[in-house]
Protein backbone atom coordinates (compact mmCIF):
# COMPACT_ATOMS: atom_id res chain seq x y z
CA UNK A 1 0.00 0.00 0.00
CA UNK A 2 2.78 2.44 0.80
CA UNK A 3 4.36 1.84 -2.58
CA UNK A 4 1.06 2.55 -4.35
CA UNK A 5 0.61 5.78 -2.41
CA UNK A 6 4.09 6.96 -3.32
CA UNK A 7 3.42 6.10 -6.95
CA UNK A 8 0.21 8.15 -6.92
CA UNK A 9 2.07 11.06 -5.35
CA UNK A 10 4.76 10.79 -8.03
CA UNK A 11 2.11 10.81 -10.77
CA UNK A 12 0.48 13.87 -9.26
CA UNK A 13 3.84 15.65 -9.09
CA UNK A 14 4.49 14.71 -12.71
CA UNK A 15 1.12 16.14 -13.77
CA UNK A 16 1.71 19.30 -11.73
CA UNK A 17 5.13 19.76 -13.33
CA UNK A 18 3.66 19.35 -16.79
CA UNK A 19 0.96 21.91 -15.99
CA UNK A 20 3.55 24.38 -14.70
CA UNK A 21 5.55 23.88 -17.89
CA UNK A 22 2.49 24.67 -19.96
CA UNK A 23 1.86 27.76 -17.86
CA UNK A 24 5.41 28.93 -18.40
CA UNK A 25 4.98 28.28 -22.09
CA UNK A 26 1.77 30.31 -22.05
CA UNK A 27 3.78 33.36 -20.87
CA UNK A 28 5.18 33.83 -24.37
CA UNK A 29 4.81 37.24 -26.07
CA UNK A 30 2.09 35.81 -28.30
CA UNK A 31 0.06 34.69 -25.29
CA UNK A 32 0.49 38.07 -23.58
CA UNK A 33 -0.65 39.87 -26.75
CA UNK A 34 -3.71 37.59 -26.94
CA UNK A 35 -4.54 38.32 -23.31
CA UNK A 36 -4.20 42.07 -23.86
CA UNK A 37 -6.38 41.92 -26.96
CA UNK A 38 -9.00 39.94 -25.07
CA UNK A 39 -9.14 42.56 -22.35
CA UNK A 40 -9.33 45.34 -24.94
CA UNK A 41 -12.08 43.73 -27.02
CA UNK A 42 -14.13 42.82 -23.94
CA UNK A 43 -17.21 45.03 -23.63
CA UNK A 44 -16.71 48.10 -21.52
CA UNK A 45 -20.01 47.50 -19.78
CA UNK A 46 -18.70 44.40 -18.06
CA UNK A 47 -17.83 46.43 -14.98
CA UNK A 48 -21.29 48.00 -14.72
CA UNK A 49 -23.44 44.96 -15.34
CA UNK A 50 -26.85 44.90 -13.77
CA UNK A 51 -27.25 42.45 -10.91
CA UNK A 52 -28.14 38.95 -12.08
CA UNK A 53 -28.96 35.69 -10.44
CA UNK A 54 -26.13 33.45 -9.36
CA UNK A 55 -27.56 30.68 -11.54
CA UNK A 56 -27.16 32.89 -14.62
CA UNK A 57 -23.74 34.32 -13.72
CA UNK A 58 -22.04 31.06 -12.76
CA UNK A 59 -22.03 29.57 -16.31
CA UNK A 60 -20.70 32.85 -17.69
CA UNK A 61 -17.90 32.91 -15.13
CA UNK A 62 -17.05 29.30 -15.88
CA UNK A 63 -16.93 30.01 -19.62
CA UNK A 64 -14.74 33.04 -19.04
CA UNK A 65 -12.29 31.04 -16.95
CA UNK A 66 -12.15 28.23 -19.50
CA UNK A 67 -11.57 30.79 -22.26
CA UNK A 68 -8.81 32.45 -20.24
CA UNK A 69 -7.18 29.05 -19.73
CA UNK A 70 -7.38 28.36 -23.45
CA UNK A 71 -5.71 31.69 -24.22
CA UNK A 72 -2.93 31.17 -21.68
CA UNK A 73 -2.26 27.65 -22.95
CA UNK A 74 -2.60 27.78 -26.75
CA UNK A 75 -2.83 24.06 -27.49
CA UNK A 76 -4.25 24.78 -30.98
CA UNK A 77 -1.85 26.73 -33.17
CA UNK A 78 -1.07 27.50 -36.80
CA UNK A 79 -3.33 26.15 -39.50
CA UNK A 80 -5.26 24.10 -36.98
CA UNK A 81 -6.62 27.30 -35.45
CA UNK A 82 -8.12 28.44 -38.76
CA UNK A 83 -9.58 24.99 -39.42
CA UNK A 84 -11.06 24.83 -35.93
CA UNK A 85 -12.47 28.34 -36.34
CA UNK A 86 -14.18 27.28 -39.58
CA UNK A 87 -15.67 24.23 -37.87
CA UNK A 88 -16.91 26.40 -35.02
CA UNK A 89 -18.55 28.74 -37.53
CA UNK A 90 -20.14 25.72 -39.25
CA UNK A 91 -21.53 24.64 -35.86
CA UNK A 92 -22.98 28.10 -35.24
CA UNK A 93 -20.39 29.38 -32.74
CA UNK A 94 -19.16 32.78 -33.95
CA UNK A 95 -18.21 34.35 -30.64
CA UNK A 96 -14.70 35.75 -30.35
CA UNK A 97 -14.03 33.45 -27.39
CA UNK A 98 -15.26 30.27 -29.07
CA UNK A 99 -11.79 29.13 -30.11
CA UNK A 100 -10.38 29.88 -26.67
CA UNK A 101 -13.25 28.01 -24.99
CA UNK A 102 -12.60 24.91 -27.09
CA UNK A 103 -8.88 25.06 -26.29
CA UNK A 104 -9.67 25.39 -22.60
CA UNK A 105 -12.13 22.50 -22.74
CA UNK A 106 -9.50 20.30 -24.32
CA UNK A 107 -7.14 21.00 -21.41
CA UNK A 108 -9.82 20.64 -18.72
CA UNK A 109 -11.29 17.38 -20.04
CA UNK A 110 -7.85 15.92 -20.68
CA UNK A 111 -6.72 16.81 -17.15
CA UNK A 112 -9.88 15.36 -15.59
CA UNK A 113 -9.49 12.07 -17.44
CA UNK A 114 -5.81 11.94 -16.52
CA UNK A 115 -6.64 12.47 -12.85
CA UNK A 116 -9.41 9.86 -13.04
CA UNK A 117 -6.88 7.21 -14.08
CA UNK A 118 -4.91 7.63 -10.83
CA UNK A 119 -7.41 5.92 -8.48
CA UNK A 120 -8.80 3.53 -11.08
CA UNK A 121 -5.47 2.62 -12.68
CA UNK A 122 -4.26 0.99 -9.48
CA UNK A 123 -7.15 -1.48 -9.59
CA UNK A 124 -6.09 -2.93 -12.93
CA UNK A 125 -4.33 -6.30 -12.60
CA UNK A 126 -1.16 -5.58 -14.60
CA UNK A 127 -1.11 -1.82 -15.07
CA UNK A 128 -1.49 -1.11 -11.36
CA UNK A 129 1.78 -2.86 -10.53
CA UNK A 130 3.99 -1.09 -13.06
CA UNK A 131 4.62 2.64 -12.71
CA UNK A 132 5.55 3.15 -16.36
CA UNK A 133 2.27 1.61 -17.56
CA UNK A 134 0.29 3.81 -15.20
CA UNK A 135 2.10 6.87 -16.52
CA UNK A 136 1.32 5.79 -20.10
CA UNK A 137 -2.30 5.22 -19.11
CA UNK A 138 -2.47 8.75 -17.72
CA UNK A 139 -0.91 10.20 -20.86
CA UNK A 140 -3.32 8.24 -23.07
CA UNK A 141 -6.30 9.46 -21.03
CA UNK A 142 -5.05 13.04 -21.38
CA UNK A 143 -4.73 12.67 -25.16
CA UNK A 144 -8.22 11.15 -25.41
CA UNK A 145 -9.62 14.00 -23.35
CA UNK A 146 -7.96 16.49 -25.69
CA UNK A 147 -9.68 14.81 -28.66
CA UNK A 148 -13.19 14.58 -27.20
CA UNK A 149 -14.20 18.27 -27.75
CA UNK A 150 -13.35 18.04 -31.44
CA UNK A 151 -15.43 14.88 -31.84
CA UNK A 152 -18.33 16.61 -30.06
CA UNK A 153 -17.89 19.62 -32.34
CA UNK A 154 -17.98 17.38 -35.42
CA UNK A 155 -21.23 15.83 -34.16
CA UNK A 156 -22.75 19.29 -33.70
CA UNK A 157 -21.71 20.28 -37.23
CA UNK A 158 -23.34 17.16 -38.71
CA UNK A 159 -26.56 17.70 -36.76
CA UNK A 160 -26.74 21.32 -37.86
CA UNK A 161 -26.14 20.46 -41.51
CA UNK A 162 -28.78 17.75 -41.44
CA UNK A 163 -31.32 20.19 -39.99
CA UNK A 164 -30.50 22.78 -42.65
CA UNK A 165 -30.63 20.19 -45.45
CA UNK A 166 -34.10 19.05 -44.35
CA UNK A 167 -35.50 22.60 -44.35
CA UNK A 168 -33.69 24.10 -47.34
CA UNK A 169 -36.25 22.98 -50.00
CA UNK A 170 -38.99 24.75 -48.06
CA UNK A 171 -36.77 27.82 -47.83
CA UNK A 172 -36.34 27.77 -51.61
CA UNK A 173 -40.11 27.70 -52.09
CA UNK A 174 -40.49 30.67 -49.74
CA UNK A 175 -37.76 32.55 -51.60
CA UNK A 176 -39.61 31.96 -54.86
CA UNK A 177 -42.81 33.37 -53.33
CA UNK A 178 -41.04 36.41 -51.87
CA UNK A 179 -39.14 37.28 -55.05
CA UNK A 180 -42.26 36.71 -57.15
CA UNK A 181 -44.04 39.25 -54.93
CA UNK A 182 -41.45 41.86 -55.86
CA UNK A 183 -39.22 41.76 -52.80
CA UNK A 184 -35.50 42.36 -53.18
CA UNK A 185 -32.95 39.68 -52.35
CA UNK A 186 -32.17 41.09 -48.89
CA UNK A 187 -35.83 41.52 -47.97
CA UNK A 188 -36.66 38.03 -49.27
CA UNK A 189 -33.86 36.39 -47.27
CA UNK A 190 -34.86 38.26 -44.11
CA UNK A 191 -38.52 37.35 -44.61
CA UNK A 192 -37.72 33.66 -45.08
CA UNK A 193 -35.49 33.75 -41.99
CA UNK A 194 -38.40 35.13 -39.95
CA UNK A 195 -40.80 32.47 -41.26
CA UNK A 196 -38.41 29.59 -40.51
CA UNK A 197 -37.48 30.77 -37.01
CA UNK A 198 -39.54 28.13 -35.23
CA UNK A 199 -38.81 25.35 -37.74
CA UNK A 200 -35.04 25.52 -38.26
CA UNK A 201 -33.17 28.02 -36.05
CA UNK A 202 -29.86 27.09 -37.71
CA UNK A 203 -31.03 28.15 -41.19
CA UNK A 204 -32.66 31.24 -39.69
CA UNK A 205 -29.33 32.17 -38.12
CA UNK A 206 -27.47 31.80 -41.41
CA UNK A 207 -30.05 33.76 -43.42
CA UNK A 208 -30.22 36.52 -40.80
CA UNK A 209 -26.45 36.91 -40.74
CA UNK A 210 -26.32 37.01 -44.55
CA UNK A 211 -29.13 39.57 -44.74
CA UNK A 212 -27.36 41.77 -42.18
CA UNK A 213 -24.10 41.61 -44.10
CA UNK A 214 -25.87 42.47 -47.36
CA UNK A 215 -27.71 45.34 -45.69
CA UNK A 216 -24.48 47.06 -44.64
CA UNK A 217 -23.20 47.05 -48.21
CA UNK A 218 -20.97 44.00 -48.31
CA UNK A 219 -20.08 42.36 -51.61
CA UNK A 220 -22.96 40.11 -52.65
CA UNK A 221 -20.83 37.37 -54.15
CA UNK A 222 -18.43 37.27 -51.21
CA UNK A 223 -21.21 37.27 -48.61
CA UNK A 224 -23.19 34.51 -50.30
CA UNK A 225 -20.10 32.36 -50.83
CA UNK A 226 -19.21 32.81 -47.16
CA UNK A 227 -22.65 31.47 -46.22
CA UNK A 228 -22.15 28.48 -48.52
CA UNK A 229 -18.76 27.77 -46.96
CA UNK A 230 -20.23 27.87 -43.45
CA UNK A 231 -23.10 25.55 -44.28
CA UNK A 232 -21.09 23.21 -46.51
CA UNK A 233 -24.06 21.66 -48.35
CA UNK A 234 -24.26 21.09 -52.13
CA UNK A 235 -27.79 22.50 -52.14
CA UNK A 236 -26.65 25.72 -50.50
CA UNK A 237 -23.76 26.03 -52.94
CA UNK A 238 -26.20 25.61 -55.85
CA UNK A 239 -28.45 28.29 -54.35
CA UNK A 240 -25.53 30.67 -53.93
CA UNK A 241 -24.32 30.02 -57.48
CA UNK A 242 -27.80 30.73 -58.81
CA UNK A 243 -28.10 33.98 -56.86
CA UNK A 244 -24.61 35.15 -57.82
CA UNK A 245 -25.19 34.46 -61.51
CA UNK A 246 -28.55 36.23 -61.37
CA UNK A 247 -26.94 39.28 -59.78
CA UNK A 248 -24.03 39.21 -62.21
CA UNK A 249 -25.90 38.74 -65.51
CA UNK A 250 -29.18 40.38 -64.58
CA UNK A 251 -31.35 37.31 -65.11
CA UNK A 252 -34.67 37.09 -63.22
CA UNK A 253 -34.09 35.62 -59.76
CA UNK A 254 -37.61 34.19 -59.53
CA UNK A 255 -37.23 31.97 -62.58
CA UNK A 256 -33.82 30.69 -61.48
CA UNK A 257 -35.05 29.97 -57.95
CA UNK A 258 -38.16 28.20 -59.26
CA UNK A 259 -35.99 25.92 -61.42
CA UNK A 260 -33.65 25.24 -58.51
CA UNK A 261 -36.59 24.53 -56.19
CA UNK A 262 -38.02 21.96 -58.61
CA UNK A 263 -34.62 20.32 -58.95
CA UNK A 264 -34.17 20.12 -55.17
CA UNK A 265 -37.66 18.69 -54.70
CA UNK A 266 -36.89 16.03 -57.30
CA UNK A 267 -33.60 15.23 -55.61
CA UNK A 268 -35.34 15.02 -52.24
CA UNK A 269 -37.86 12.54 -53.63
CA UNK A 270 -35.04 10.47 -55.13
CA UNK A 271 -33.28 10.44 -51.75
CA UNK A 272 -36.48 9.32 -50.01
CA UNK A 273 -37.03 6.56 -52.57
CA UNK A 274 -33.44 5.42 -52.08
CA UNK A 275 -33.93 5.23 -48.31
CA UNK A 276 -37.18 3.30 -48.80
CA UNK A 277 -35.40 0.84 -51.09
CA UNK A 278 -32.73 0.23 -48.43
CA UNK A 279 -35.29 -0.67 -45.76
CA UNK A 280 -35.79 -4.25 -46.95
CA UNK A 281 -32.10 -5.31 -46.65
CA UNK A 282 -31.80 -3.46 -43.34
CA UNK A 283 -34.82 -5.26 -41.89
CA UNK A 284 -33.45 -8.71 -42.71
CA UNK A 285 -31.08 -9.02 -39.75
CA UNK A 286 -33.57 -7.70 -37.13
CA UNK A 287 -36.20 -10.12 -38.45
CA UNK A 288 -33.79 -13.05 -38.24
CA UNK A 289 -32.63 -12.11 -34.74
CA UNK A 290 -35.87 -11.02 -33.05
CA UNK A 291 -38.87 -12.22 -35.10
CA UNK A 292 -37.85 -15.66 -36.44
CA UNK A 293 -37.00 -17.16 -33.03
CA UNK A 294 -40.35 -15.99 -31.68
CA UNK A 295 -42.22 -17.48 -34.64
CA UNK A 296 -40.29 -20.72 -34.19
CA UNK A 297 -41.20 -20.91 -30.50
CA UNK A 298 -44.87 -20.27 -31.22
CA UNK A 299 -45.00 -22.82 -34.06
CA UNK A 300 -42.88 -25.58 -32.57
CA UNK A 301 -43.51 -24.94 -28.86
CA UNK A 302 -46.69 -27.05 -28.45
CA UNK A 303 -45.19 -29.99 -30.37
CA UNK A 304 -42.06 -29.90 -28.23
CA UNK A 305 -44.17 -29.86 -25.05
CA UNK A 306 -46.14 -32.87 -26.26
CA UNK A 307 -42.94 -34.77 -27.09
CA UNK A 308 -41.60 -34.02 -23.61
CA UNK A 309 -44.84 -35.25 -22.04
CA UNK A 310 -44.72 -38.47 -24.08
CA UNK A 311 -41.12 -39.19 -23.09
CA UNK A 312 -41.92 -38.56 -19.43
CA UNK A 313 -44.86 -40.98 -19.69
CA UNK A 314 -42.58 -43.70 -21.04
Amino acid sequence: MNADIWRDIALLLLLAGFTLWLLRRGKSPRARIAERMRQTVAPASADIDTPADDGERMPQRLIQRIAALGERLPVVQGENRSKLANRLAAAGFRDLRALSVVSGLKIVIGGCLALATIPFGGELPVVGQIFALRALLMAGAFVIGMMLPEYALGWLVRQRRNAIAATLPDALDLLVICTNAGNSLVVAIRRVAAELHGICPALTDEFTLTADELSIGSDVSQTLNAMADRVGLPTMRALVSTLVQSQKYGTPITQALRTLSRTERAMQMVALEEKAAKLAPKMTIPMMVFIMPTVGLIAAGPAIIQFIAVFHAL
